[in-house]
């Protein structure tokens, strides 16, 4: 862990953590093996973290890749057409909505770890991370679809836009770390990443975050395409 980093912003992104996995859960229908598949996968990454494996930066090809590999391979595997039907099914949009809320309290921590200089400004709101009003509307979005106050184009082109959003925000996370490739954040890299429980932003949070936004702009675009839309 993170030496001399307030109990608080630990205990904040840990709670987060739980949150995600558990909105991932409950938003897909009680999955359980692929729910366990999710913590098993969390424990072993936090477990390499904990003891130091991420903090060797120069190894040749980079450790991080045991993160991004494996959890872009899964993303991918979970849009194949096959997948497509079981989110097509046990997916509860409502719920899949309100799991982005997370993400105010992950801009917090990473606001946090900034002040700690463990992390780069530009991966703040205060920067380049504008990922905040997702968690910030995430809440009245889901509340609006739950009342259908907003029909599914909207609830479509605001998930399009959170996609967008984490996405530019994962690059530039990745892209300020001290990996061969890094282009920003020389002088305060995102070393943050490279600590439990912080590792669990790129291996669960994130993908969570992103499969639940690229299924649900898939199921989203059929149920327009073959259901008439009423309402705002």
């Amino acid at each position: 862990m993170i030496e001399n980093l307030p109990n608080w912003i630990d205990l904040i992104f840990i709670i987060t953590c739980i949150l995600t996995i558990g909105l991932f859960h409950y938003s897909n229908e009680k999955p359980k093996k692929l729910t366990l598949l999710i913590i098993i996968w969390s424990i072993i990454q936090s477990v390499l973290a904990y003891l130091g494996f991420y903090q060797f930066t120069d190894s040749i090809p980079p450790r991080f890749g045991l993160v991004l590999i494996p959890t872009t391979l899964l993303i991918i595997y979970g849009l194949l057409p096959k997948q497509q039907k079981w989110f097509f099914e046990k997916r509860e949009t409502k719920v899949s909505t309100f799991l982005h809320s997370v993400r105010l309290p992950v801009e917090i921590v990473l606001f946090g770890l900034f002040t700690h200089k463990m992390i780069p400004e530009l991966m703040t709101f205060e920067g380049r991370n504008y990922d905040i009003l997702m968690g910030i509307t995430a809440p009245i979005i889901g509340w609006l679809f739950m009342k259908q106050k907003v029909n599914k184009k909207i609830l479509l082109i605001w998930n399009t836009i959170g996609l967008i959003l984490v996405s530019f925000i994962l690059l530039n996370g990745i892209l300020s770390s001290e990996l061969p490739f890094q282009q920003f954040g020389f002088e305060q890299p995102n070393r943050a990443i490279n600590y439990f429980p912080y590792i669990l932003l790129p291996a669960t949070i994130v993908p969570i975050v992103i499969w639940t936004h690229l299924s649900d702009i898939i199921k989203l675009r059929k149920e327009i395409k073959t259901t008439p839309q009423h309402g705002v």
